[in-house]
C-alpha cells in the first residue's frame, strides 16, 4: 500500500509545475509582444509623413504630372538665379524639417527691398532667362500714389511670371509678401493669404494656403494655368488680393495688386517682380442701381407672388471688373423672417435679366406685418459674397417701396411691377 500512496502524491504535484511553467510562459509571451509594438512604434515615429501641396480648383489643372514626383513639394523653379543655393536631390527630408512653425522656409539669401534697390542693380544679377521686368511706366505708376497711401504702408508682394511654350501654359509663382500690417490687434501679427484672378473674364480664380501669424509670409506655391495662348497674354491683367484669416468673422482685407500684362514680354523667360501693396480701390457709386419687382397679392389663398425681372446699372463692386449679380428675397412677420429664396448668378452684367418667380404663403390676413427684403449680391467663389444693393418693400417704406405696397394690397389679384432704386447694403 506504501508504494500506491507515493505514486498518487507524484500525480498531484504535476499539476503544480505545469501552472508554473505556463504562467512563466504567458509572462513572457506578453512581454515580448510588448516589446515589438513599441518598436514598431517608435520605428514610425522617425518617419517623415508624406508632405503634399496640391490644389484643387474648379476648371484649374495646377499639376498635370504624376503626384508621386518630388517636384511638387514646393517651387518648380530649376534656377532662380546664380546667388541661390543648388538643392540636392536628396535633402527633401531636410527641407521639410527646416521649416518653422508657420510653414515659412528661412531666409538665406539677399532679396530686394524696393523699388529704388532695382534701379541701382545690373542685369548681370540675373541668369539670361530671368530678368526684371519692371518698366519706367510701372515704377512712374507706383511712384504717383497718394500721400496717404504713402505714409500708411501694407508691404511688397514677390512674385514670378514665366510663359511655357511647348505646354501652351502660363505660370504664376508667388514667392512672398513683405512688411505686411498687423490686423490683429491683440497678438499684433497676421494670418495672410493671396488670392489672385486673372482679368477681365475672371475664369481662373486661385488662392494660397493661410500661413499663421506673421508679417512675412513666404508662400512659394506655383499656379500654373492651361489654354491661353500667348498672343491673348497681353490683353490679361493680374490681381493679387491680400487678405488676412479671421475663424469668427469676415476676412480682413490687407490690399491689392493690379498687375497689367501688356508690355510685358514673356518670351524670353521667367521675370521675377516686385510690387507695393496698396490700399483696396473700392469704386463708390452715386446709385447702386436700380430693380424691377412685380408683386401680386391673392386675398383667397393668402399669397404673395413676387417676380424678379430685371437690374440695370449695377455698379462694378471692385477693381476686378463687373459684378456677378443674384438676388435674395427675404420675407419677414413681424419682423422675423419666415422665408427666403434667391436666383441665379449673372455672369458679369450690370444689366442683368432674372425672370424668376416666387410664390410666398402669407400666416396672418392682410399684408399690414409683412415686408419683403430685396438683397442684390456680386457672386464670388473664393470668399464670401458682397452686397451691392438693399431694397425693403412694405406699408411704411418711403417712396416707390410704399406705393407699390399700397398698390397691391388696394388691388389684389393684379400683378403690378415697378422699378425702385437700391440702397447701400
Amino acid at each position: 500500500m506504501a508504494p500506491i500512496t507515493a505514486s498518487r502524491e507524484e500525480f498531484d504535484e504535476i499539476p503544480t509545475v505545469v501552472g508554473i511553467f505556463s504562467a512563466f510562459g504567458l509572462v513572457f509571451t506578453v512581454s515580448l509582444f510588448a516589446w515589438i509594438c513599441c518598436q514598431r512604434k517608435s520605428s514610425k515615429s522617425n518617419k517623415t509623413p508624406p508632405y503634399k501641396f496640391v490644389h484643387v480648383l474648379k476648371g484649374v489643372d495646377i499639376y498635370p504630372e504624376n503626384l508621386n514626383s518630388k517636384k511638387k513639394f514646393g517651387a518648380d523653379d530649376k534656377s532662380e538665379g546664380k546667388n541661390k543655393l543648388v538643392m540636392p536631390k536628396n535633402s527633401l527630408h531636410l527641407d521639410l524639417e527646416k521649416r518653422d512653425l508657420n510653414g515659412n522656409f528661412p531666409k538665406t539669401t539677399p532679396k530686394i527691398q524696393s523699388s529704388s534697390d532695382l534701379e541701382n542693380l545690373s542685369p548681370k544679377h540675373f541668369t539670361e532667362r530671368e530678368k526684371d521686368s519692371i518698366s519706367p511706366d510701372s515704377l512712374k505708376s507706383n511712384m504717383s500714389l497718394s500721400s496717404e497711401e504713402k505714409q500708411e504702408k501694407l508691404g511688397t508682394l514677390f512674385f514670378s511670371l514665366e510663359y511655357n511654350f511647348e505646354k501652351k501654359s502660363f505660370v504664376v509663382n508667388i514667392k512672398e509678401a513683405r512688411g505686411l500690417p498687423a490686423m490683429d490687434e491683440q497678438s499684433m501679427t497676421s494670418d495672410p493669404y493671396i488670392k489672385m484672378t486673372i482679368l477681365p473674364e475672371k475664369k481662373h480664380k486661385v488662392k494660397t494656403r493661410v500661413l499663421r501669424k506673421t508679417l512675412d509670409p513666404a508662400f512659394d506655391e506655383t499656379f500654373t494655368f492651361y489654354g491661353i495662348p500667348y498672343s491673348q497674354i497681353q490683353d490679361l491683367t493680374l490681381h493679387f488680393m491680400i487678405l488676412s484669416f479671421d475663424r469668427f468673422s469676415r476676412d480682413d482685407i490687407i490690399g491689392e495688386v493690379l498687375i497689367p500684362l501688356s508690355g510685358i514680354e514673356l518670351s524670353e523667360g521667367r521675370m521675377l517682380m516686385n510690387r507695393e501693396i496698396i490700399k483696396r480701390n473700392v469704386r463708390k457709386s452715386s446709385g447702386r442701381g436700380e430693380l424691377l419687382i412685380s408683386l401680386c397679392y391673392q386675398s383667397t389663398t393668402n399669397t404673395l407672388t413676387v417676380v424678379v425681372l430685371k437690374a440695370r446699372h449695377l455698379p462694378k463692386s471692385d477693381v476686378s471688373g463687373l459684378s456677378d449679380p443674384y438676388v435674395k428675397v427675404n420675407l419677414y412677420h413681424a419682423k422675423k423672417r419666415i422665408s427666403k429664396k434667391k436666383t441665379h448668378v449673372k455672369k458679369c452684367t450690370p444689366n442683368a435679366v432674372f425672370n424668376e418667380l416666387f410664390v410666398f404663403d402669407i400666416p396672418c390676413e392682410g399684408l399690414d406685418d409683412i415686408s419683403i427684403e430685396f438683397l442684390v449680391l456680386d457672386s464670388d467663389r473664393g470668399s464670401r459674397n458682397e452686397v451691392i444693393g438693399r431694397l425693403t418693400l412694405e406699408a411704411s417704406a418711403e417712396g416707390t417701396g410704399g406705393e407699390h405696397w399700397k398698390e397691391i394690397c388696394e388691388y389684389p389679384r393684379r400683378q403690378i411691377a415697378k422699378w425702385h432704386m437700391l440702397c447701400d447694403g
